[in-house]
C-alpha cells in the first residue's frame, strides 16, 4: 500500500522511479495480488497514468486489463477502472493541446497508436464478445465506459469490429437496448455507438431497423423537441440517415410503417422565422436530408414513386412548400428545402400539378415557379440558391409534358399577358442577359421544357422577339444563333464560353429529332458557315468544348435532315464537312465533349452541384443526349450516298415489314381477345355444368331417398292390406261367401282401378299439353283470333276437368258412405249368425242389405257413366292435340295478347293446384277413417269386397 501511496502522490524516500518503471510495477501488482483491493488500487493508478503514458500503459498493461475484465466481473468498480484505462489508450480524441512546433510526423504517430492498440485488442474476437457481455451490466460505472470503448474500437477498426458484432449472438440487440436506458448519458453515447456501427454495413442496418429502431428514434426526437431540440436530435437524425441511405429494404420498411407521416410536424414553422439557433438550422437541414434520402433519384423508380405519393397524401409536400414561400427562413435552409421539394415532385405527375398550383404570398399572388425563376436569373442571389432553383425547375418538367406545354405557352404570342411576369418572359430575359450564368441557367431550363417533346419544339418555332424599334421581329431560334455568332462582340460578366455552351446545348436539344426545326435552322444562310468556321479553327483549350458542341449541332443537322432545302441536303452537308473540315477532324472535334472532365461529373447525378460558377458547363440530361448521338452522327458522316440509298431502301423495307408485323399484331390481339372471351365462356359454362351436375347429384340422392321411403311404406301397406284381407276373408266365410265370387269382385275393382289410373294419366297428359300451349303462346307474336279460339278451347278443357273433379269427389263421398254402411251391415250380419236375433231384426237387416245393393248398382252405373265421360274426354284430348298441331304451324303469328294468355294459364294452374289440394284433403280424411292413403286401388278393392259381402247377405 505504501508503494501505491507513493505512486498516487505521497512522498517517498530515495530517487523517484520513471513512468515506465512505475507502470511495470503496477502491472506486476495487478497480476500477482490476491486481494481484490490491491488489484483495484493498481488498476486505478494505471487509469491515472494512461493519458500521460499512453504508449507504456498500452504496451505493458493491456493484457492484464483484459484479464481483469474476464476474472473480476463481480466487482463493478475495478471493471470501470479497467474499461476507462482501455478507452484512454485506444481513443484518439486527445483533449490536450499540442504545441505548434511539434513535428507532424510525431503527431501522426501518436494518432496511429489508437489504431495499433485497437488492432491488438480485436485480434481475439472473444475480447469484443466479452465487451458486449459487459454492456448488459446495469451499473453506470461499467456500462458507460463500455459504450465509449466500443465506440472507439468502431472508429479505429470499423469493418473488423462490425464483423465480430454481426456474428455475435444477440450482439446488435444488446446495443439496441442502450436506447431504452433511462440515463441520458448512456442513451446519448449509445446513439453515437450505433452511428459508428451502422456505417456502410447493410446487414447491420437491416438488423437495427427491425429491432424497432425507427420507432425509438422518432420517439426520442419528439421528446427532445423535434427541430428545436439539441444535439441529441442531431445524433438521432444522423443515425436515421445511416439506416435509410442506399438501403431499399429499410426505406420500404420505413414507408410501410407509416413513419413518413410522423415527419410532417418537423417542418411546421411560424410567421416569425428570425433568430434561428445554429442547432435548429442543423437539425432542420438533417431532416430535409432524411426526406431526400427517401425520394433520391438513385433509388428504384417504384420505391421513389411510392414515397412521393405518401408524402403528398400526408401533407408533407404541402408543408415543405409552406417553408419555401415563408419569409425569414435562413438561406441554407431555403436552398435545401428547394432541393428537397425538387426531388419530391420529380417524375410524379400529381406532385408536379400541386407544385404548379402553389402561389407565393404576394400582392398580386404569383406562382411559386415564377418567384423561383426570378431568383435564378437574378445575379445577386447566392450561387447555390440559383443552382437549387434550376434543379427544382428541371424536376418540375421531368416527364411532365403538361408542365412543358404550360411553360412554352407563356412564350407564344396568343398567351402573353403584358400586365404580369410569366415564366417564359423570365427565361428569355435570362437568356439574353449580360450575366453568363443567367444565360446558361435560362438556356438549360428552356432545354428541359423541350426535352423529349416534339410538339413543344415545333410550338417554340412560333415565338417572335422584338429586337429594337423599326426592325422586324426575329424568331427565338434566329436570335439564339445571332447571339452565338456575335458572342465575341458582346461584353459579358463571367465566362463567354459558359454562354455559348448554354446556347449550343439549347439548340442541340431543340433541333434533335425535329426535322422541321432543322429546316428552320438551316434556312438561315449564316448558320452553316459559322459552324464550319468554328469547327475548322485551331483554338485554345477553352474553346475546344465549343468546337465539339458545334460539331454535334452540325451532325444533328445531317442526321435529322429531311432534304427539303436543296442547298443543305445530307449529301451536300457531308461534302462540305469533307472539304472544309475533314471527316476525321470532325469526328475528333466531336469527341472533345465526352473527354472533358466536367462532362463526367455532370453525368453522375441529376442535381447540378458545382464548386464554382465557372465550372457550370454541362447539364445531366444533355450528357445523355450526347452519349446517344455521338455514335449515330459519326456513322452518318462516314456514310456514302450509295450507303444512304441502301439504308433508305432498307428503312422502307423495314417500314413495310413493320406495317405487316403491326397488322399481324393487331390480328393476334383480336384473336387473343376472342380466345380470352371464349375461355371466359368456357369457364362460365364449366362452372354452370358443375353446378348442374351438383344439382343432378342432389336430386338423384333425393329420388333415391324417396324410393327408399316409398318401398318402406309399400311394405307397411302390404302388411296392413294382408291383415285386412285376412279379416275380410274370415268375415266372408262366416257369411257364406265363396272364394270364386270374391276373386271376381277383386277383378272388377282392379279394372276400375286401372280405369282411374288411366284417367289420371290423361290428366297429366293434358297438363303437359297446357304447358306446351303456354310456351308456344309465349313465343307467338301474331294471330289474335287464333289465340282467342285457343283460349276458348282451354276454357272448355278446364270446365271438363272441373266436372270430372266433381264427379270424382261425388264418387269418393258415396264410397265413404258405403263404407260406413258396410261396417254397420257386417256387424249386424255377425250378430245374426249366432241365431240370437229375432225376425224383426232380420227383416231390418235384409232391408238394409237391399238398400245397399241398390246403392251399389247405382254406383256401378255412375262408374259406367264416368267411363263414358272418359271416352268423351279422350276425344276432346285428340281434338286438342290436332289444335296444338295447327297452333304449331301458326306459332310465328302469335304476338298479341301474350300477357292475357299468361294470366289465363296462371288461373288454370291455380285450378289444378286446387284440385291437387282437394285430392290431398280427401286422402287426409281417408287416413282419418283408417283407410289406405297412398294407394287408392286398395281402397277400391276394399269397396268391391264390401259390396260382394252385402250381396251375399242379401241372398241369405
Amino acid at each position: 500500500m505504501n508503494f501505491l501511496r507513493g505512486v498516487m502522490g505521497g512522498q517517498a524516500a530515495g530517487p523517484q522511479p520513471s513512468g515506465a518503471e512505475t507502470i511495470q510495477k503496477l502491472c506486476d501488482r495487478v497480476a500477482s495480488s490476491t486481494l481484490l483491493e490491491d488489484r483495484r488500487d493498481a488498476v486505478r493508478a494505471l487509469k491515472s497514468l494512461s493519458k500521460k503514458y499512453r504508449m507504456e500503459v498500452g504496451t505493458q498493461a493491456m493484457d492484464h486489463l483484459i484479464n481483469i475484465l474476464q476474472t473480476d466481473r463481480s466487482d463493478s468498480e475495478i471493471l470501470g477502472y479497467a474499461l476507462d484505462t482501455l478507452y484512454n489508450i485506444i481513443c484518439n480524441d486527445e483533449e490536450e493541446e499540442q504545441d505548434e512546433s511539434e513535428d507532424e510526423a510525431a503527431q501522426k504517430q501518436a494518432d496511429d497508436l489508437g489504431a495499433q492498440f485497437t488492432e491488438q485488442f480485436v485480434q481475439d474476437p472473444e475480447h469484443v464478445t466479452l465487451l458486449l457481455a459487459l454492456l448488459e451490466e446495469f451499473d453506470f460505472h461499467v456500462r458507460w465506459p463500455g459504450v465509449k470503448l466500443l465506440t472507439a474500437l468502431l472508429k479505429n477498426q470499423c469493418v473488423q469490429v462490425q464483423g465480430i458484432i454481426l456474428v455475435s449472438p444477440m450482439g446488435v440487440s444488446r446495443l439496441m437496448d442502450l436506447l431504452a436506458d433511462s440515463r441520458e448519458v448512456i442513451r446519448n453515447d449509445g446513439l453515437l455507438l450505433l452511428q459508428q456501427l451502422t456505417k456502410s454495413n447493410a446487414a447491420i442496418q437491416k438488423i437495427v431497423a427491425f429491432e424497432n429502431a425507427f420507432e425509438r428514434l422518432l420517439d426520442i426526437i419528439t421528446e427532445e423537441g423535434s427541430s428545436d431540440g439539441g444535439i441529441v436530435v442531431e445524433d438521432c437524425l444522423l443515425l436515421l440517415v445511416n439506416l435509410l441511405k442506399n438501403n431499399s429494404s429499410n426505406q420500404n420498411f420505413f414507408k410501410e410503417g407509416s413513419y413518413i407521416q410522423r415527419m410532417k410536424p418537423w417542418f411546421e414553422v411560424g410567421d416569425d422565422n428570425s433568430g434561428w439557433s445554429a442547432q435548429k438550422v442543423t437539425n432542420l437541414h438533417l431532416m430535409l436530408q432524411l426526406v431526400r434520402v427517401m425520394v433520391s433519384p438513385v433509388n428504384s423508380p417504384g420505391a421513389t414513386a411510392s414515397c412521393q405519393k405518401s408524402m403528398y397524401q400526408c401533407g408533407l409536400l404541402q408543408q415543405l412548400c409552406t417553408i419555401l414561400m415563408a419569409t425569414g427562413v435562413p438561406a441554407d435552409i431555403l436552398t435545401e428545402t428547394i432541393n428537397t421539394v425538387s426531388e419530391v415532385i420529380r417524375g410524379s405527375q400529381v406532385n408536379q400539378d400541386y407544385f404548379a398550383s402553389v402561389n407565393a404570398p404576394s400582392n398580386p399572388p404569383r406562382p411559386a415557379i415564377v418567384v423561383l425563376l426570378m431568383s435564378m436569373v437574378n445575379e445577386r442571389q447566392p450561387f447555390v440558391l440559383r443552382c437549387a432553383v434550376l434543379y427544382c425547375f428541371q424536376c418540375f418538367l421531368y416527364k411532365n409534358q403538361k408542365g412543358q406545354g404550360e411553360i412554352v405557352a407563356t412564350l407564344l404570342p396568343s398567351t402573353i399577358d403584358a400586365n404580369s411576369i410569366s415564366a417564359g418572359q423570365l427565361l428569355c430575359g435570362g437568356l439574353f442577359s449580360v450575366d453568363s450564368l443567367s444565360n446558361w441557367c435560362a438556356a438549360v431550363a428552356l432545354a428541359h421544357a423541350l426535352q423529349d417533346n416534339l410538339t413543344q419544339k415545333e410550338q417554340l418555332l412560333r415565338v417572335q422577339l422584338a429586337t429594337s424599334l423599326g426592325k422586324p421581329p426575329v424568331s427565338l431560334l434566329q436570335q439564339c444563333t445571332n447571339i452565338l455568332s456575335q458572342g465575341d462582340k458582346i461584353v459579358r460578366r463571367g465566362s463567354k464560353v459558359q454562354t455559348r455552351v448554354g446556347l449550343l446545348m439549347l439548340l442541340c436539344t431543340w433541333i434533335n429529332n425535329c426535322p422541321i426545326a432543322v429546316t428552320h435552322f438551316l434556312h438561315n444562310q449564316e448558320n452553316v458557315p459559322f459552324l464550319t468556321a468554328q469547327i475548322s479553327e485551331n483554338l485554345g483549350e477553352d474553346e475546344r468544348l465549343v468546337q465539339g458542341l458545334c460539331a454535334l449541332l452540325l451532325g444533328i443537322c445531317i442526321y435529322y435532315n429531311d432534304n427539303s432545302l436543296e442547298n443543305y441536303t445530307k449529301e451536300k452537308l457531308k461534302q462540305l464537312i469533307e472539304k472544309r473540315i475533314g471527316k476525321e477532324n470532325f469526328v475528333e472535334k466531336l469527341g472533345f465533349i465526352t473527354k472533358h472532365e466536367l462532362y463526367s461529373r455532370a453525368a453522375q447525378k441529376p442535381q447540378p452541384v458545382f464548386p464554382s460558377p465557372e465550372q457550370m458547363l454541362f447539364d445531366h440530361e444533355f450528357t445523355k443526349l450526347v452519349k446517344e448521338l455521338e455514335g449515330v452522327i459519326t456513322k452518318a458522316v462516314h456514310k456514302s450516298s450509295e450507303d444512304e440509298k441502301k439504308e433508305e431502301e432498307v428503312k422502307k423495307t423495314l417500314e413495310q415489314h413493320d406495317n405487316i408485323v403491326t397488322q399481324y399484331k393487331e390480328l393476334i390481339r383480336e384473336q387473343d381477345a376472342q380466345i380470352q372471351e371464349l375461355k371466359e365462356q368456357v369457364a362460365s359454362m364449366s362452372s354452370q355444368n358443375e353446378q348442374m351436375q351438383t344439382t343432378v347429384t342432389q336430386q338423384l340422392a333425393q329420388i333415391q331417398q324417396h324410393k327408399d321411403q316409398y318401398n318402406i311404406l309399400k311394405l307397411k301397406l302390404g302388411k296392413e292390406n294382408q291383415n285386412q284381407s285376412n279379416s275380410q276373408g274370415d268375415s266372408s266365410q262366416v257369411n257364406g261367401l265363396q272364394t270364386e265370387e270374391l276373386t271376381q269382385l277383386r277383378e272388377e275393382v282392379e279394372e276400375l282401378r286401372k280405369q282411374h289410373t288411366l284417367l289420371q294419366t290423361q290428366l297429366h297428359d293434358k297438363d303437359a299439353l297446357i304447358n306446351t300451349l303456354r310456351s308456344e303462346t309465349a313465343e307467338g307474336s301474331a294471330g289474335g283470333s287464333d289465340n282467342t279460339e285457343l283460349l276458348k278451347e282451354l276454357e272448355a278443357l278446364r270446365s271438363q276437368v272441373e266436372s270430372q273433379s266433381a264427379e270424382i269427389n261425388q264418387m269418393k263421398t258415396e264410397r265413404q258412405e258405403l263404407l260406413r254402411r258396410a261396417e254397420a251391415g257386417s256387424s249386424d250380419a255377425v250378430s245374426s249368425s249366432d241365431g240370437s236375433l229375432d225376425a224383426a231384426k232380420m227383416a231390418e237387416v235384409e232391408s238394409r242389405l237391399a238398400a245397399q245393393t241398390t246403392e251399389t248398382e247405382r254406383l256401378k252405373e255412375e262408374a259406367k257413366s264416368l267411363s263414358e265421360s272418359r271416352a268423351e274426354l279422350e276425344q276432346q284430348l285428340a281434338s286438342a292435340t290436332s289444335t296444338v298441331a295447327i297452333l304449331q304451324t301458326e306459332q310465328a303469328k302469335l304476338q298479341t295478347e301474350v300477357q292475357e294468355s299468361k294470366k289465363e294459364q296462371d288461373d288454370l294452374l291455380m285450378l289444378l293446384a286446387d284440385q291437387d289440394q282437394k285430392i290431398h284433403s280427401l286422402k287426409q280424411k281417408l287416413k282419418d277413417l283408417g283407410e289406405t292413403v297412398d294407394d287408392e286401388d286398395d281402397l277400391d278393392a276394399r269397396d268391391q269386397t264390401d259390396d260382394d259381402f252385402e250381396e251375399d247377405e242379401d241372398e241369405d
